[in-house]
């Protein structure tokens, strides 16, 4: 706890200021705020204890035009978005406790009709698709759960979640009145009500569930459909609305939503949204607080100013449900990357990373919005209609909600009314000086301060008070080694052991065997895989003529091969040899080929790299190739390949044959690896490996390979390719004023798009884990690397004119003006099993720099280090009073910031955390 007072002053100390200021620093930790809600219900199962339930007391849930009500209360709820199947279900329970902890009342997640019907009426709802297992989960955790049925997804999830075999229903189109694709998304939707019926799931039962959603953004492509799709919607809502669920039902996107649906936003932004009806309360089902990545692309980045801003904003004008997407981005794991081109890493610049850890400032800064607007919440429901509003100035406003009349002119000290208050300076390039309260509120750009007490500033969007987190990949000591000791440490593992044998095996080109079949034409990918494998190979026969070669001779040419489309990459062989490849989506490809006299084999290769999971006709979309094949270049003329009889072969052999499964070792021919195996294309490497010790996250490095598939002990990591983003596009510094989109903010220009590959844990054993990787186009494996990811460097700078910390207002029971008394903190925090080990920097005063480049300034009080390292090394979390009553004043009339770098490290790795100081 946070020691505020003390009996007795501590005797001098020989850092220079007397001890007794350390009765403001944190020996242990500092406190979780979270301000009480209007309307919380009695929870009946211990938090965190994973029950068959009831989990609270059974509660109606309603709305009105002002808020969902839990209750019957209404509630300003704070909503996080994780999609349960891109973790693991061991990962659950941490990111779940962190979304709570980070202040979210509501965990959202669509339902993944793929995952869970991969063959017609066949279900599967176990492993990472065990979807009552996480929604009891959330709500041993006390908190409430959204279910976003859909059965449409999007979610750059593979086709959207549709599972493939649907699309094969003779008749059928998807997303509109047509009476297949109806009948069977009606099946899955009841299926899922019905199994959340039957564990006492919906509110009225004792469980979490408060809000669902059926379609999903559907009227971004209705009006591709013409008539049927509005009825279709119709369909749609009367059908979810006739499943007698008992809680309120979300159309996302769909401004013309019936009365008994909610039409909710979808936007990096949703302040300016209004539903389609007055009886509606202001919903936005997903606030893009970050953005997904292709293969080839920079990664994108949304500043944590800017995220706060449009919260801020959308509670400021009438906003009750806010639902960040995503909250945890996770792993796209085996082959579930939507498409066209996404990559296998969802992190989405996530408040919590994709290896389940806190991305530091966002999450820090997003907790602390969160509890400003809880602190508001008595005044933001007590207001019936709307909120006072006030001009400020030509950019700057504000919105004051009270349960009475409020002279905005003069203080609120005294006046006893509930009141809260939100000023808004939307000028992206000024800071504003407003008046109202009776006093003068400095405004930076682009920014909202929060007034739970119309006097005193808790929060501005602007000003970051959360500590910034450097993630690092580093070796773990390997676990210990059983029966094969480490013979070689490979180039660039940096003390992760593999076996130091590699083991490699070739992949056929073209037909292998199994179900091969010919036929007359060109086949529609997916008419023939069922998306069984990325992989489908055509292989006919040409014949050329010594009048051909001599043609090609006299002219110093080369014939070509043309394709009018493919989708998303082509390979061109002949006669065994790799020609030339081609990526995109729906492209054109152009490749000289060369041939010889006689009867030659033309193999093409398509490969999807996840299906479509947006836009209309989705069905129709399909993959391969679309359009004429045809050579070129020919003396009698072009030959139309077209209608040629070509033999299929779904797959790779060594896929087929599981050579990736630890049990089907003796399936593959393997041998040792040799130098001329090394960026060889089409080939299969394996090796055995030792588990890092401890817990913290696994990745390993595949960045020195160039695209293909790996497995770890037979399960699928996802696709990797080191696909390399353009040089440009990526600014050197990142400024949050300004409406933000995708390409804004981005990073990783000149690099390939993803190196680092996350294995989970719970998929390692101790020692002897098999790696298997299947690479295309050649890469050198003796350069892959296995680390952990843990939060290495962490920082933070606060200034003493910062606001207090929120966790003084709940300590509050009357009075406001003694919250402006208490001096700010800066608070330092490592991963979990990570300690405080090294303070590397520490200065109070007029520091320069930022996060690993601070620097003394001319003003500095010399007992900083001293002080902030007896407070904070050995621990996993400290808060220190920027005050000048800890440090001293080194300069009288200079306004001093606090700035700390610090260093984390597994907590085997330093002393025993003290009981006292």
């Amino acid at each position: 706890t946070l020691l505020l007072a003390m009996a007795a002053s501590p005797p001098p100390s020989r850092f220079g200021p007397p001890l007794l200021p350390l009765l403001l620093l944190l020996v242990v930790g500092y406190f979780t705020v979270s301000a009480s809600a209007a309307g919380e219900l009695s929870q009946v199962v211990g938090r965190g204890t994973e029950s068959d339930g009831p989990y609270f007391e059974p509660f109606n849930v309603s709305y009105d035009h002002r808020a969902v009500r839990i209750g019957g209360q209404r509630r300003m709820l704070v909503s996080a978005g994780v999609h349960y199947p891109r973790a693991t279900p061991e990962m659950w329970p941490s990111i779940i406790a962190k979304c709570k902890e980070g202040g979210a009342d509501v965990i959202e997640t669509y339902v993944f009709w793929n995952g869970h019907e991969p063959a017609k009426g066949q279900y599967y709802f176990e492993d990472r698709f065990d979807l009552v297992r996480f929604v009891k989960l959330v709500a041993a955790e006390g908190l409430f759960f959204f279910l976003r049925i859909g059965p449409y997804a999007c979610a750059e999830w593979n086709f959207g979640g549709f599972p493939v075999w649907l699309r094969d229903i003779p008749g059928i189109e998807f997303r509109t009145d047509n009476e297949p694709y109806k009948a069977e998304m009606e099946t899955f939707v009841t299926k899922i009500v019905d199994m959340m019926k039957a564990e006492k799931l919906y509110s009225w039962q004792g469980g979490p569930i408060i809000l669902q959603q059926i379609e999903n953004e559907y009227g971004n492509i209705q009006s591709k459909y013409g008539q049927a799709g509005k009825r279709y919607m119709q369909w749609a809502a009367q059908m979810a609305l006739g499943l007698d669920t008992g809680i309120p039902w979300v159309m996302c996107r769909q401004t013309d939503a019936p009365e008994q649906i909610l039409d909710t936003c979808n936007a990096f932004y949703c302040d300016g949204f209004e539903p389609n009806s007055y009886n509606k309360p202001k919903i936005w089902t997903e606030d893009w607080d970050g953005w997904y990545a292709d293969w080839g692309g920079p990664l994108p980045h949304r500043p944590a100013e800017d995220s706060a801003f449009a919260v801020a904003r959308f509670y400021q004008r009438g906003g009750s449900f806010q639902n960040y997407y995503m909250y945890f981005g996770g792993t796209n794991f085996a082959r579930t990357a939507g498409g066209p081109l996404q990559i296998t890493s969802y992190d989405y610049d996530a408040p919590v990373n994709e290896y389940g850890f806190l991305r530091q400032p966002k999450w820090g800064h997003l907790k602390d919005l969160h509890t400003a607007i809880k602190l508001c919440e008595p005044a933001l429901i007590a207001v019936d209609g709307s909120p006072q509003y006030v001009k400020l100035g030509s950019m700057q406003e504000a919105h004051v909600y009270s349960n009475g009349k409020v002279q905005t002119n003069r203080s609120m000290t005294g006046n006893g009314l509930i009141c809260s208050a939100f000023l808004a300076n939307i000028d992206e390039h000024k800071y504003a000086s407003v008046w109202i309260f009776g006093k003068s509120y400095n405004l930076p750009p682009w920014s909202v301060s929060i007034l739970p007490d119309c006097e005193n500033v808790a929060f501005n969007t602007a000003r970051v008070g959360a500590q910034t987190s450097i993630f690092t990949f580093e070796s773990g000591s390997p676990s210990h080694s059983s029966r094969h000791k480490p013979s070689l440490l490979l180039p660039g593992v940096h003390g992760s052991y593999f076996s130091g044998t590699w083991w490699t095996s070739k992949e056929i080109f073209g037909t292998w065997g199994g179900e091969s079949f010919a036929t007359q034409g060109i086949l529609e990918h997916l008419n023939v895989t069922k998306d069984t494998s990325d992989y489908l190979w055509y292989t006919t026969s040409v014949n050329i003529s010594d009048e051909d070669v001599r043609f090609w001779s006299s002219k110093g040419d080369l014939p070509a091969l043309k394709i009018d489309q493919i989708r998303d990459v082509a390979r061109v062989f002949v006669n065994g040899e790799l020609a030339g490849s081609q990526v995109g989506h729906w492209v054109s490809l152009k490749q000289p080929v060369q041939f010889v006299q006689g009867l030659n084999k033309l193999t093409l290769l398509s490969e999807i790299v996840g299906l479509q999971n947006y836009g209309a006709f989705l069905e129709k979309d399909g993959a391969g190739f679309r359009g004429q094949v045809k050579l070129t270049g020919l003396p009698n003329g072009d030959i139309d390949l077209t209608h040629s009889v070509w033999t299929y072969q779904v797959g790779l052999k060594g896929e087929f044959s599981m050579i990736y499964a630890p049990e089907k070792q003796a399936c593959a021919e393997w041998s040792g690896m040799q130098i001329d195996d090394i960026l060889s294309p089409f080939t299969w490497y394996k090796t055995m490996f030792d588990a890092p010790k401890g817990t913290d996250p696994v990745a390993i490095y595949l960045g020195s390979m160039g695209k293909g598939q790996a497995w770890v002990n037979g399960n699928l990591i996802g696709r990797y390719w080191s696909l390399v983003a353009p040089e440009s596009g990526c600014p050197t510094s990142c400024n949050y004023p300004g409406a933000y989109s995708e390409s804004k903010c981005q990073s990783n220009c000149g690099m390939p798009t993803q190196s680092w590959y996350h294995i989970p844990r719970e998929w390692l054993q101790e020692s002897d884990n098999l790696l298997v990787l299947f690479e295309e186009t050649g890469g050198d494996p003796s350069k892959i690397s296995l680390e952990v990811q843990y939060t290495k460097t962490i920082c933070s700078r606060i200034s003493e004119s910062y606001y207090p910390p929120l966790s003084a207002w709940s300590r509050l029971t009357s009075g406001r003006v003694l919250v402006d008394t208490i001096a700010p903190e800066l608070r330092l925090r490592c991963d979990d099993g990570h300690l405080i080990t090294k303070i590397t920097f520490a200065s109070y005063g007029t520091p320069s720099g930022g996060c690993q480049n601070f620097s003394e300034g001319k003003c500095h009080a010399s007992s900083t280090l001293a002080l902030v390292s007896e407070a904070c090394v050995g621990n996993n979390e400290c808060a220190i009073s920027v005050s000048n009553d800890v440090f001293g004043d080194p300069c009288r009339r200079v306004v001093k910031d606090l700035a700390v770098e610090a260093e984390c490290s597994p907590s085997s790795a330093t002393k025993e955390p003290r009981a006292e100081m």
